[in-house]
């Protein structure tokens, strides 16, 4: 086993398997990997929104690699371990116009920064956000000739978003090329199921992934093998939003519109400090599939993400 170590730069922003290697590895090596944050670099802290909605937006999820891992054939499973993740102290999150889950309710465009504290974050007052770190961004080339865009993920990875690939977890994918060509970045410090405002906490962020190859096993697409390292963003003391409906899309926006309009009542945010709280912490699951056509969607933000608060006091039970 070796371990070597790969900077950010250059990176490259589509899935195209003609993109040369930058480095070459042996199953079993651990690299220790930079990444950029997901504008390539063009974000930074103090950054005002107007700056931002002018940065370039072909270099959005600027991706480290590839990298290429000897003896990876088509055929194989790709193993990719995350053993330490390092972010650098401050992230963003933003709304732009057009885009996010509830883009006809949130229109004004917003750039957020956050100070990241260790393992969590105040910068979102009252909420203290916990940092798990991970790489939204995590595939091989894919399959055809060509350049495509990053951000529609698929069998071969690419933008997962998946938060359960934090430290201690293992990403499995299907090889479609020789050497596999691996590619990573998206920094996040924390993300909500759903990423509902567009982003998570984007960040740079360093990682030290090892990879190992297993020969002549059909995988049909992505498996993650979870790790305890998310467990405390992901207990049952939670407040949760239930919404039921028979279109699962707009079942989830009601749930999800609901906890921001819980967030503002309860605790005093604003709309648009709840919607991105929101979509860098909050858990959103399909509660129940089986009654069709009817669904039913829970949004959770945990309790220890938030000042304690009673929804409904004895005095207004008096009251009413």
């Amino acid at each position: 086993m070796k371990e070597h170590r790969l900077s950010a730069e250059p990176t490259h922003s589509v899935w195209d398997r003609s993109l040369p290697p930058r480095l070459h590895i042996d199953s079993g090596d651990e690299v220790q990997i930079a990444c950029v944050d997901a504008s390539g670099g063009q974000v930074h802290p103090g950054m005002t929104t107007e700056q931002y909605l002018a940065i370039d937006r072909t270099r959005i999820h600027a991706l480290t690699g590839p990298i290429w891992i000897h003896g990876a054939e088509p055929g194989d499973v790709l193993e990719i371990d995350v053993l330490a993740t390092r972010h650098s102290g401050w992230g963003w999150s933003s709304i732009v116009e057009g885009l996010g889950f509830l883009k006809d309710r949130f229109r004004t465009p917003c750039l957020f920064h956050w100070q990241l504290d260790g393992e969590s974050t105040s910068s979102l007052y009252p909420a203290v956000v916990p940092v798990r770190p991970f790489l939204g961004v995590m595939g091989v080339a894919r399959a055809e000739d060509g350049a495509f865009r990053t951000r529609p993920p698929g069998p071969f990875g690419g933008n997962l978003d998946v938060r359960e690939l934090c430290a201690g977890s293992r990403l499995y994918l299907p090889v479609y090329n020789p050497g596999a060509l691996f590619s990573g970045g998206d920094g996040h410090a924390a993300q909500g199921d759903g990423e509902v405002c567009i982003n998570g906490i984007e960040c740079p962020l360093d990682v030290t992934l090892r990879f190992h190859l297993h020969k002549r096993h059909h995988l049909a697409g992505p498996i993650v093998e979870g790790s305890d390292a998310v467990a405390p963003d992901c207990s049952a003391d939670a407040w949760v939003v239930v919404e039921t409906g028979t279109d699962l899309a707009e079942t989830a926006r009601a749930a999800t519109g609901r906890m921001i309009d819980l967030l503002v009542s309860r605790w005093g945010f604003t709309e648009v400090h709840a919607y991105i709280l929101c979509s860098v912490a909050m858990r959103l699951r399909l509660s129940q599939v089986v009654n069709e056509p009817v669904h039913t969607v829970s949004a959770a933000i945990n309790k220890q993400i938030l000042p304690q608060r009673e929804l409904f006091s004895i005095h207004d039970h008096q009251r009413s």
